[in-house]
C-alpha cells in the first residue's frame, strides 16, 4: 500500500513548512529581516494506464488514463524581499533603506556581505561599522573631534567640526542591488552573500534610479506579518494531522488484510 509512503512525504513537507514559519515568527523583531515561504512540488507519477494510449484497434485513445502520484517534495524556500516598516530610533547612526538595495559589509575574510540592517556604530578609529565591528563599504572614518553626524538621503556623510560653520563631507555610502535578491545566501547576523543565483552586485549611490534612499534615525523592521504567519501555521498543522490520519487509515486497512482467513 503506497498510502503509507505518500502520507509520510506529506508529513515531512509540513514539518519543514512549520520550521520555516517558526523561523519567521522568531525573527519578528529582527532588524531588516525578510520572511521566507516554503514551496512544494508533487513527485513523479506512476502510469498504470498512460494518457492517450490506444484503447482499440479503431484508433480510439484513453482520454485521461490512470496516473497515481507518490507524494510531495519541497521545491524551494523563497525569501520575500518586500519593504519592512520604518521605526524612528532618534539615533544618528541608525540608518534605514527606503527602497531597493543593501549595505555592503566588508568581512574579515575579505569577502563582501550585504545587509538591510543599518544599526551602525563607530569603530575604535572612527570608522562606520556593524555591531560585530565589520566595516561598512566603502569605508568611511568619522574624525574624533566631530560634533555632529548627518547622513542625507543620498548617502553623503556630513560632520560638523569645531570652529567650522559649514559641515564637511567625509564620504558617501554606497548600496548594492542584485538581479535576483531572493537568491542571496543567508549566513546569519543579518548578513547575506552573493551567489550565482542572485547575480553579481551592482553598486551605486543611494537615492538614484534603482537604489533606495537613506533615512537617518530610523531602522527597517522585519516584514513578518504575525497574523498571516499564525494563519499559515494553523494550516500547516492541520495538513500534518490529515497526513497522519492517512497513515492511521492505511495501517488499519493493512491490519484488516493481515487478519483475513
Amino acid at each position: 500500500m503506497k498510502a503509507l509512503s505518500i502520507a509520510s512525504t506529506g508529513m515531512l513537507a509540513q514539518q519543514l513548512n512549520v520550521e520555516v514559519i517558526s523561523n519567521n515568527i522568531a525573527n519578528m523583531n529582527t532588524t531588516g529581516f525578510k520572511r521566507q515561504r516554503a514551496e512544494f512540488q508533487d513527485l513523479l507519477y506512476q502510469n498504470i494506464e498512460r494518457v492517450g494510449a490506444a484503447s482499440s484497434d479503431t484508433g480510439t485513445v484513453t482520454p485521461t488514463g490512470i496516473q497515481v502520484g507518490v507524494g510531495v517534495k519541497t521545491g524551494g524556500v523563497y525569501r520575500i524581499t518586500e519593504q519592512g516598516g520604518l521605526v524612528n530610533t532618534d539615533t544618528s547612526l541608525d540608518l534605514a533603506i527606503n527602497g531597493g538595495g543593501y549595505f555592503r559589509v566588508q568581512l574579515p575574510s575579505g569577502e563582501d556581505a550585504y545587509t538591510r540592517a543599518g544599526s551602525l556604530q563607530l569603530g575604535p578609529t572612527g570608522e562606520l561599522v556593524t555591531p560585530e565591528g565589520y566595516t561598512i563599504g566603502p569605508g568611511i572614518t568619522v574624525p574624533q573631534e566631530a560634533i555632529d553626524i548627518t547622513i542625507n538621503p543620498e548617502g553623503e556623510v556630513l560632520v560638523k567640526l569645531p570652529g567650522q560653520i559649514e559641515p564637511s563631507n567625509i564620504g558617501r555610502l554606497e548600496l548594492a542591488t542584485f538581479p535576483n535578491p531572493a537568491g542571496l545566501e543567508a549566513i546569519g547576523k543579518n548578513q547575506l552573500l552573493e551567489t550565482p543565483a542572485s547575480g553579481a552586485a551592482s553598486l551605486g549611490a543611494p537615492n538614484t534610479p534603482g537604489f533606495g534612499a537613506i533615512v537617518q534615525g530610523f531602522l527597517e523592521t522585519s516584514n513578518v506579518n504575525s497574523v498571516a504567519e499564525i494563519t499559515t501555521l494553523i494550516t500547516a498543522q492541520r495538513a500534518y494531522e490529515m497526513n497522519s490520519k492517512v497513515i492511521s487509515t492505511a495501517d488499519e486497512m493493512m491490519s484488516v488484510t493481515s487478519n483475513l482467513r
